[in-house]
């Protein structure tokens, strides 16, 4: 783990002086005024995460609203030798933006909110772009984007709640990701706070500018861990007044590769969404959930996809759904033709995680896969359950097939409030993390590392990467005053796993 400089204020910092905190704390309330602080006991939800698992308590919660007070808490908490967790709308499944009672060398810590920095500063059609502060949610940003004729094409359920800075924090992914890519494909510029309280400005709304080391890709995907994002510039698309959506029967998981060939050769521009939906997870939402069976027809496995375009795409998904079920792809299929019925569909997806559908915990993964290895995993992954756990355990798994990612959680039955033991979540874990790994993928597919992946990424990245990793933290937080114990470059090379040494060796 990184360690302060010796003679630097962290390294001098008494860490467990309570004089200390409690000027820490006082000079952060003056800075940030009445309106921009709150006491942890008042703090409420933001000091846990989404699914319940990771909470902490600092010594104040930071509700800056403009860059300036980002800059008085950074260099407020440099100064008192405290760290900063920096946190958006808290809809993370990682754990990297929960705050945390101290850092692991004892140091105080204080939670950063991004919420009042809310604000859209311009929205240029001309140049298919928006500006706004990190605070503001996606959806404030599409619609900033539909009054301008134009889209935003990040989009994911939690819209209404997660945030710019969050969303370029974690590299998010969701439903679009097929045709517009995760969340680095949109930004354009970065404006952050660095860790000497110095505001990066890469704010520049350019395709191209091969002027060196292109530094705002740094931040995206860094999970708070170098700096505090207070502002981006987003690339906006021309607006897609025609959707249509479809809900098929599928005949064989093993053909979806065949499937997604086909979709795509048929209108390689248009597919912007292509969803696995599990008949176990219908069935359920259907009897807990205000959701209406879209098809008659049960199978075991069902896609769920989206064409868009300027023009309308009727003829598009006719075609495809007739290739397909000629082709014994599908059985059969349905066709949104009206908004509730779009709604519908959709809504299913968005509640099928079984935190929410079941109130029900396993061993969860956010893999991804080659596409034309996603059958074969599923397989392996049933199969690990059933040696592991017994035959009553159930493989629930959905999620964005057409990017190789699926969710996919191993559970103890479909009977509600289930608990998987823990012996058993890690059993599992370990289990199906060697599957994936042996069949080209990654354990983190869009949600990040954050404190959840931490014991388990070794296993996956070489000493080279960690080595890297750590270099840039080193060069941009040399203090580790970011959302320190989180992130990949915490991992020290006693952490590898023995099973990648000899990796490591070839490399080396």
């Amino acid at each position: 783990r990184l360690t302060p400089a010796p003679g630097s204020a962290l390294h001098s910092a008494n860490h467990g002086d309570p004089d200390m905190t409690e000027s820490l704390v006082a000079d952060i309330q003056t800075a940030l005024g009445p309106r921009g602080w709150l006491d942890p006991a008042d703090a409420g939800s933001v000091l846990t995460g989404w699914r319940g698992i990771y909470s902490g308590t600092p010594v104040l919660v930071a509700r800056p609203d403009t860059v300036d007070g980002v800059q008085e808490v950074v260099r407020s908490c440099a100064r008192h030798g405290a760290v900063v967790v920096t946190q958006g709308g808290n809809t993370g499944l990682a754990g990297g933006s929960v705050p945390i009672d101290a850092a692991p060398d004892g140091r105080a810590s204080v939670l950063l909110l991004t919420t009042r920095l809310n604000r859209i500063t311009s929205v240029d059609p001309a140049r298919f772009t928006v500006t706004a502060e990190a605070g503001c949610t996606v959806e404030q940003v599409q619609q900033a984007a539909a009054t301008v004729d134009r889209q935003l094409a990040m989009d994911w359920g939690a819209r209404g709640t997660a945030t710019v800075g969050g969303a370029i924090s974690t590299n998010a992914g969701g439903l679009n990701v097929l045709r517009y890519g995760n969340t680095r494909h949109h930004v354009l510029g970065i404006e952050a706070v660095l860790a000497d309280g110095r505001v990066f400005d890469g704010l520049r709304a350019l395709r191209k500018d091969n002027t060196g080391y292109d530094l705002k890709h740094l931040f995206i995907g860094a999970e708070g861990t170098l700096g505090v994002v207070t502002r981006a510039v987003l690339e906006l698309q021309p607006a897609m007044p025609h959707h249509r959506s479809l809900f098929a029967a599928l005949a064989d998981l093993d053909n979806v590769t065949d499937l997604y060939g086909l979709a795509r050769s048929i209108d390689p521009g248009g597919l912007t969404a292509f969803e696995l939906v599990p008949e176990m997870g219908v069935g359920v939402a259907v009897d807990v959930l205000d959701v209406v069976r879209p098809i008659d027809t049960r199978a075991e496995w069902y896609l769920l996809a989206r064409f868009s375009g300027s023009e309308p795409v009727t003829d598009t998904v006719t075609r495809f759904l007739t290739e397909a079920v000629e082709s014994g792809y599908a059985t059969d299929a349905v066709v949104a033709e009206t908004a509730s019925q779009e709604a519908n569909l959709w809504k299913l997806r968005h509640e099928l995680p079984p935190e929410m559908l079941l109130d029900s915990r396993g061993a969860k993964f956010d893999a991804a896969v080659p596409i034309d290895r996603i059958p074969e995993f599923q397989r392996s992954v049933e199969a690990v359950a059933a040696r592991l756990c017994g035959p009553e355990a159930v493989t629930f798994s959905f999620g964005h097939l057409g990017d190789g990612n699926l969710h996919v959680y191993v559970l103890p039955s479909l009977e509600h409030g289930g608990r998987l033991a823990p012996d058993l979540v890690g059993s599992v874990t370990a289990a199906v993390d060697e599957v994936i790994w042996e069949l080209g993928g990654t354990i983190s597919a869009e949600h990040g590392i954050g404190q959840d992946l931490l014991a388990r990424l070794p296993g996956q990245k070489s000493q080279v990467e960690f080595d890297l990793l750590r270099a840039v933290k080193a060069a941009l937080d040399p203090t580790d005053i970011f959302n320190p114990g989180k992130g990949a470059q915490t991992i020290e090379r006693s952490t590898r796993s023995a099973g990648r040494s000899g990796q490591d060796e070839v490399e080396a």
